[in-house]
């Protein structure tokens, strides 16, 4: 197992988890025989070409799970066939599918999901070609899945403003509450991504409310927090006697003298999310996503140039911005109204 490899991590799909300081955990093989050629080099070939520790961990465990489907059914790799990458996206999909640890998986996969692992496998197998490796599937064999374009859902405005003021009035631990309610004012003041926030420091915020996030592919941009959102953090700042630099810690399974090096993670934010959500009565489903996908859309509503909410979510392409925009049932209803011929 390479050393990129992250150990702290938590099963996703898990439900309220007790330690906040522990994030995902992909459970991989104890014993791993590395039956993918060239595995290690593909890995490091990830990394000299800049791309991000999250990145290659998420690739080399989507490898682990291919190379676990070549062990399990006594498959040479050299041996390859089209058949066999058909019966590995059946494997995928299937609900008896077992992770590398030989155990159950919890769900079906999704469609997003399956395609982001045959991407992977794709992209090791043009590796191979490129190093002059005997390859016996070409990459444009391994095909993706059709997916179906779901319908974007954003919550209402109100519903998201009580969902942002909740962890304040439900949570027992006053200062969980206060820390809760500015991750969660921040993620809709800003637009950042949950990544973004899990990895915010103190440092990056300026006296200004403004914030540096060194975003997806490394790309760098300027954020900005709402008055009301810099009033939040700052208060939750106010009652923090600690010297981590990161600015949301957790506080539950974490000694003091461990603190400085621990932030919260991924998975306790979308579960409280999740939690909060359903204790309200929210039919929408609100994630830490849809939070940044509500910034865009009201935005958008007020009637925000695209351009620049494009800069503001840092999407490389406007046309990604364009499926935030263009999400707002009521938005496209008031543009009917106003601007249908038959109108009166």
């Amino acid at each position: 197992m390479t050393n990129i490899s992250k150990k702290n991590k938590k099963n996703q799909g898990s439900k309220m988890p007790q330690d906040e300081s522990k994030g995902t955990e992909i459970h991989l093989p104890k014993e791993k025989n590395l039956s993918l050629p060239l595995q290690e080099e593909f890995l490091l070939d990830l990394k000299v070409n800049n791309y991000s520790l999250e990145t290659i961990y998420n690739y080399e465990r989507d490898l682990s799970v291919f190379e676990y489907f070549l062990k399990e059914n006594q498959i040479n790799f050299r041996k390859l066939t089209k058949t066999d990458i058909l019966n590995y996206k059946a494997f995928l999909t299937s609900i008896d599918r077992k992770t590398p640890n030989h155990e159950l998986g919890e769900k079906r996969l999704g469609a997003y999901s399956l395609n982001r692992m045959l991407s992977v496998l794709r992209s090791y197998f043009k590796y191979l070609i490129e190093m002059d490796f005997p390859t016996p599937v070409p990459p444009d064999a391994i095909k993706m899945i059709k997916t179906i374009k779901k319908k974007s859902q954003v919550g209402e405005l109100e519903e998201i403003i009580k969902l942002i003021e909740f962890p304040t009035k439900i949570e027992k631990n006053d200062l969980v509450g206060l820390r809760n309610r500015a991750m969660l004012e921040v993620l809709f003041s800003t637009g950042m991504r949950i990544s973004e926030l899990i990895n915010l420091k103190i440092a990056q915020i300026d006296k200004a409310g403004r914030i540096f996030v060194l975003g997806k592919g490394k790309k760098e941009r300027f954020v900005y927090l709402t008055p009301r959102a810099y009033k939040i953090i700052n208060e939750y700042f106010g009652f923090r006697h600690d010297d981590s630099p990161f600015a949301f810690i957790p506080y539950k399974g974490v000694n003091a003298s461990d603190l400085k090096n621990k932030k919260i993670s991924t998975n306790y934010l979308q579960a409280k999310i999740k939690q909060y959500r359903e204790i309200l009565g929210i039919n929408v489903p609100v994630s830490a996503h849809s939070l940044r996908h509500g910034f865009a859309t009201y935005l958008a509503e007020a009637g925000a140039n695209p351009a620049a909410i494009q800069v503001l979510l840092g999407h490389e392409s406007l046309d990604t911005t364009t499926r935030y925009v263009h999400a707002s049932d009521h938005y496209a209803q008031e543009m009917q109204r106003k601007f249908h011929p038959l109108k009166y």
